[in-house]
Formats: structure tokens, sequence, C-alpha cells
């Protein structure tokens, strides 16, 4: 039987009289105090206040559209009911909005950093996250991991002029490592910031030292797991990998929905008022088992983990070095010229320096990143026609 936890009255009491009295917690980011590179440009107004900003400029990225044709868990399959990356950014925006409401929290700067916060994955999931960090790591010695880049795309590749305080939320949503108490570490100038990000080019441990400065930012990273824990059930029994009544009963449900609304009732029990995001021992601890059982029920026994492994890895080795040497022999009819590099200039951005100038590894890195799975595939047997390696896709009706 589904259950689905409430609010105690006391809370929900208070919350209520708190939004009738104008004495809701006074705890959200405050915007007048926003941070950006060039805080001459993008002047906040009433109509575009200062982290509608960032949210217009992150879905008008070229890069946001890529979205929806990238892998969330499971690649291969022609099935428009499975989850694509472009959903799974949406349903953790609508998560971490509904708890920042709940606890008086800055909604735009939320939905700012929930919007962009995978806007630099790699396609193939974090499948090819590792393989592309493999690949740069043996070119140059230097990581890749796609929320930092994802902050390059928004700093670098577009230079959007993006907030300080969105960029770190996006850099700090690691949704791999889960906590039960999320305090923010305030963060004062991108000086620091521009040193987090280069610390995690150079060891990849770093990104998980990345802390959000923000209450929003700690909001946005929490949600992230409760945005994938269920909705990752519910792809696998669509994929026919597992029943979702093969997993445990816990403190937070099995299912989707019991999975969100749990979570975020106690997040907000635990957390209304108070300088940190909590949840409490009993939940904490049903949230890691959950993530624990995906892993082992899931993600490590996924068919299609062997396929990439197999196959996309040594399709993306072959990509990179050709395109590599393409741009270092400077074969103008070369993908890496016509398709990216005119692309990106195209937009017209005022960059620091030409971005053709860019270090050559650099720009294979960000082509490929910017892929969607099937535009890596088609690209793949347009620069090795005669390869025998294919992927094969699993229907509608397989």
């Amino acid at each position: 039987m589904l259950n689905y936890q409430k609010l105690s009255n006391e809370l929900a009491e208070r919350i209520k009289n708190d939004r009738e009295g104008n004495t809701l917690p006074k705890v959200a980011f405050y915007e007048d105090d926003v941070i950006r590179r060039d805080n001459g440009r993008d002047k906040a107004n009433v109509i575009r206040t200062a982290f509608i900003r960032d949210i217009d400029k992150i879905i008008h990225c070229p890069y946001y559209n890529r979205y929806a044709d990238k892998t969330q868990v499971f690649s291969f399959y022609k099935n428009d009911d499975i989850t694509r990356r472009g959903l799974h950014v949406q349903l953790v925006s609508r998560i971490a909005r509904t708890i920042g409401k709940a606890l008086s929290l800055n909604l735009d700067l939320i939905e700012a950093i929930a919007l962009g916060h995978d806007i630099g994955h790699t396609p193939f999931g974090h499948a090819g996250e590792d393989f592309l960090d493999e690949l740069l790591f043996a070119h140059t010695g230097r990581h890749f991991s796609h929320n930092i880049h994802s902050v390059r795309v928004l700093d670098r590749i577009f230079p959007y002029n993006i907030s300080l305080q969105t960029l770190n939320g996006i850099a700090a949503h690691d949704g791999e490592m889960e906590l039960s108490e999320y305090y923010p570490k305030p963060l004062e100038s991108f000086t620091e910031f521009d040193k987090q990000i280069e610390d995690c080019y150079l060891d990849k441990k770093n990104v998980r030292k990345l802390s959000p400065a923000t209450l929003e930012g700690c909001v946005m990273r929490i949600s992230d797991i409760i945005a994938y824990l269920g909705k990752d059930r519910q792809d696998a029994e669509k994929a026919h990998i597992i029943e979702n009544r093969d997993f445990d009963e816990g403190a937070i449900g099995t299912y989707n929905a019991e999975i969100i609304n749990n979570l975020i009732v106690n997040i907000v029990e635990n957390s209304y008022g108070k300088p940190y995001i909590k949840l409490d021992e009993e939940h904490f601890a049903a949230l890691k088992k959950a993530k624990n059982d995906n892993y082992e029920m899931i993600y490590k026994k996924d068919s299609v983990a062997q396929i990439l492994k197999s196959t996309v890895k040594p399709m993306m080795e072959e990509v990179y070095e050709h395109l590599l040497n393409d741009l270092i022999k400077g074969n103008s009819s070369s993908p890496v010229f016509s398709h990216h590099i005119a692309y990106l200039n195209k937009a017209h951005y005022k960059r620091d320096i030409p971005y053709e100038q860019t270090e050559p590894n650099q720009i294979i890195v960000d082509y490929i990143a910017s892929m969607t799975d099937d535009y890596f595939i088609d690209l793949y047997t347009h620069l090795f026609p005669n390869s025998n390696k294919r992927i094969i896709y699993k229907g509608y009706f397989d």
C-alpha cells in the first residue's frame, strides 16, 4: 500500500500563519547581492530580475536544445517513455522549487541552477562522461567532469555573464554524494571560484569538495538525487530490467511518487527557518539504501552498460583522435571546423580570445560533450563509413 507522508500539523500551521502574517523566514538569497564577472552588465529590473536573467540565458543557450536527445540512464532504447536528460532537469527544477517555496527561498535562483546543471553533460550518460575523462586525461593530464563542464558552457564557451551564485550551484550539484545535512559555504568572488574550478580539472577528487554557497544550491543538490531515485526505477521497468516490487519498502517508499513526496516532506519538516537543509536519520538512511539498491539492481546490471564499454568507448576514442588530427592539421572540411568552431563563432559572443585559439584537446572535448547520442552515432558513421562498429537500438516491439 502506498504511503504518502504529511507535514506535522504544527509546522503546516506555522507556515500558513507566516505566509498570512508576512513573517516568513529571511533565509533566501538576497538578489541585490548577486555577483557577476561584469557587474556593469545585466542589471536587474522589475521584470527581469537577477536570476530570471540567468534562467533566460540558460534556456536560450544553443546547447539547451540538446538535452532532449542525451541519455539520462538508459541508452539505445527507441522508447519515448524512457527519461532523457531534458526531462530530468525539469523534474529537478520542479522538486527543488517545491521545497524552495515551502522554505521561502529564492525560486528563480533554484530554477537557474536546476536548468543549467547538466548542460555540459556528454552523450551516453555517466559512461560517456567517464570515457571522455579518460581521453582528456591521457592527452593532457586534466580531467573532465560534467558539472564543471556545465560551468564552462555557460561561462566560457558562451560567455553569458551568468551570476556567481548560479554557476556555483551548478558546479556543486554532485548528486552522487548524499548528505543528511547541507550547510551553504559562502563564496565571495570569482577569483575564489575560478581556483576551485581549476583544481577540479587537475584532480577529479576536488569535485566532491565543492559546496553550494546558498541554501538554494543546497536544495538543488538534494533534489537532483530525489529526481532520479524513483524515476530510474520507472525507466528500468519500462526497459524490462527489473520490477518496482523487487525493491524493499523503507521510510521513503519504493515508488517514484512516494519517494518524491516523502523526501520533500521530511526536508521541509527538518529545515524550515533553519540555515541548513536536513533529513532526519531514518529518511537519510532510507535514501542511502534506495540509492545503493538502484546501483546494485539497475546501474551495475544494465546490459547496456556493457554495450557502452565495448562499443561506444572505442568509437569515442576513434572520433577523438580523428577530430584532434583534423584540428591540428587545419583540415577545414572536418566537422570540428564546420559543425563546431563555425557554429560557435556564429553566435558572435565576445570572448577573451578567439575560440579557435583554445587548446586543441579542449576544443575536441567541448565538441564531443556537446553532442547528442544520435549525433555522435551519425558522426561516427560519417567519419568511419567502413567500420563494423554499430549501435543496435532496442525498438518499441523488441
